[in-house]
């Protein structure tokens, strides 16, 4: 295993005793790597970026670091006034001192620590649970609001911009496969019409964003509950992971990423659509938790743009997984054919189920 060659080539004390590969997330390949002295034992996580989708590693790499340095000293500040022991992984160097590590096939791995003791969960598993992915996140996105966005590369160029991935799905029904893709399904059909009918408005945020409304500020990109830590010996939430998509952004996106992944209990593969559903108390829970930190740097302009964001990203998702189904799953890791599209509709019927809640979402956001 390539993974078990690599390892060693990180600052990290002692020798190797193996490397498992480990997590189910879309992009990277992920491995956990035990190192033990005569006396201790070091578990790291060690993961090769898929360039792929990240063309250049070594922006992530600087965004993580910049990012984890500042979060790591405003954290140890404050340490004596919170009700828990926040925490976040810290990049280890590789021994050459850099960042990052290539190998013979010039693809770029890394390597952060372990959060121990904690576990992050696919699905939210209470209304405590969902309280606590608010307040993480809601303090995630106040401890960086003072990082200027113009020491942040921009990872992603086009991430979180809606009509962009609508450009995206138009290039590729354009080809020939795109097309045989489309036609082969009636479900991709209906997909495609859902899209077609929500053409016009799904720009909302980009729109405000240009007429000066909303500004950019760092975000974490994607949190969604799986990367949302939970402390095993108090149930707190302690930490938000995945960082490779931080960058400027809108905290709208991060906003609406995260209730659309905590308030849909039948997660993003489920394929019995009668089960999907916007959950509206997991949303209540969220962001009564979420407002505990975000009321000290959200702007009036901010909260009126907290519906859509959700709405929007559930639709924006739908889209990027269609968009990925017609192109012949380029972007996300799939297990069988068709998989994209059957994520695609778990995200639109999401996207209804949010669409016919509006009045009573409204409502929760209005009294937070």
């Amino acid at each position: 295993m390539k993974a078990a060659l690599i390892a060693p080539k990180f600052d990290v004390a002692g020798r190797i005793v193996t490397v498992e590969q480990t997590g189910d997330g879309n992009v990277n390949d992920t491995y956990m790597a035990i190192f033990r002295t005569t006396f201790s034992e070091e578990r790291i996580i060690l993961q090769r970026i898929n360039k792929r989708v990240f063309s250049r590693p070594e922006y992530i790499m600087a965004n993580m670091r910049l990012l984890t340095e500042h979060v790591h000293r405003r954290l140890e500040a404050e340490a004596h006034m919170s009700d828990r022991i926040w925490q976040l992984p810290r990049v280890i160097a590789a021994k050459d001192g850099t960042d990052f590590v290539i190998d013979a096939d010039g693809e770029y791995w890394r390597a952060i620590t372990l959060i121990a003791s904690a576990h992050s969960y696919g699905q939210v598993q209470s209304i405590e649970h969902a309280h606590e992915a608010g307040f993480v996140l809601g303090n995630f996105q106040r401890v960086i609001s003072d990082l200027g966005v113009d020491n942040l590369y921009d990872t992603l160029e086009g991430f979180h911009i809606t009509p962009g991935y609508l450009e995206k799905l138009d290039r590729a029904l354009e080809t020939n496969e795109g097309q045989a893709r489309l036609h082969a399904s009636v479900e991709a059909q209906r997909a495609k019409r859902f899209i077609d009918d929500r053409r016009e408005w799904c720009s909302v945020l980009e729109d405000a964003k240009a007429a000066g409304e909303l500004a950019l500020r760092p975000i974490h990109g994607d949190p969604k509950i799986s990367n949302i830590m939970i402390d095993d010996a108090t149930g707190k939430g302690t930490c938000i992971v995945d960082l490779d998509t931080v960058k400027p952004g809108l905290i709208h996106y991060d906003f609406g990423d995260c209730l659309r992944s905590c308030c849909n209990p039948a997660g993003e593969e489920m394929q019995d659509l009668s089960r999907v559903f916007f959950d509206t108390d997991l949303c209540e829970a969220i962001v009564r938790g979420y407002m505990v930190h975000a009321r000290s740097f959200l702007t009036e302009a901010d909260r009126d743009y907290l519906y859509d964001s959700i709405r929007l990203i559930a639709f924006e998702l739908g889209l990027r997984f269609f968009a990925d189904y017609i192109a012949g799953d380029v972007y996300f890791k799939t297990r069988y054919d068709g998989q994209n599209l059957n994520r695609a509709r778990v995200q639109f019927k999401l996207t209804e189920s949010i669409e016919a809640r509006k009045k009573h979402i409204l409502d929760i956001l209005a009294k937070a």
